[in-house]
């Protein structure tokens, strides 16, 4: 709240009344007149001044935060592309750790062997090879086909209906073919 000068009439420690008198105020006065009295926007507004200087450095403020708020907008979209491009280097540098240590991996003739015979079932001359077929687990088996009837079983169908509905789907869709 917005003080105004006392007459000067008064003293310090007192204040004017409607009435042109002076009173005495004291802190326990101040907060009983505090609590009773509400503060007044109206009052309070008009207690604010503005000179020319606040008015230009209010208008500055406005104007840096138009300036910098959208550069700001831009420096966090720039860190945080940064930040993926990081993390998709740390990934790549990742990638050819391991492509070396794959590579380091067959310089070793022991390993070229083993490869050999893994991947391509070589073997050292003299050596004989069993290799094992159907070593699957009976779930990862294939079902055996079951026997084809010797009879002919015919089933009822009413054909036309259906005939009808596909002439009329094909001649609606929106893609029909065009024959040549």
């Amino acid at each position: 709240m917005v003080r105004r000068p006392a007459p000067p009439s008064a003293s310090p420690g007192q204040s004017a009344t409607a009435s042109g008198k002076a009173s005495v105020t004291t802190p326990a006065s101040r907060r009983r007149r505090g609590a009773e009295a509400k503060v007044d926007v109206r009052e309070w507004a008009a207690g604010i001044r503005l000179s020319a200087f606040s008015v230009i450095m209010l208008s500055l403020v406005v104007l840096g935060a138009w300036v910098l708020v959208p550069t700001l907008g831009t420096f966090i979209d720039q860190r945080q592309k940064i930040a993926a491009l990081e993390a998709s280097v740390q990934v790549s540098e990742e990638q050819i750790a391991e492509l070396e240590q794959e590579r380091e991996r067959w310089d070793d003739p022991a390993y070229i062997t083993t490869q050999a015979r893994e991947r391509l079932y070589y073997v050292k001359p003299g050596e004989v090879v069993f290799l094992i077929d159907n070593d699957l687990d009976a779930t990862d088996l294939p079902r055996e086909q079951e026997p084809v009837s010797d009879t002919l079983e015919e089933k009822p169908a009413d054909w036309m209906p259906q005939l009808l509905r596909t002439l009329v789907s094909s001649g609606l869709s929106d893609t029909a073919a065009v024959a040549q």
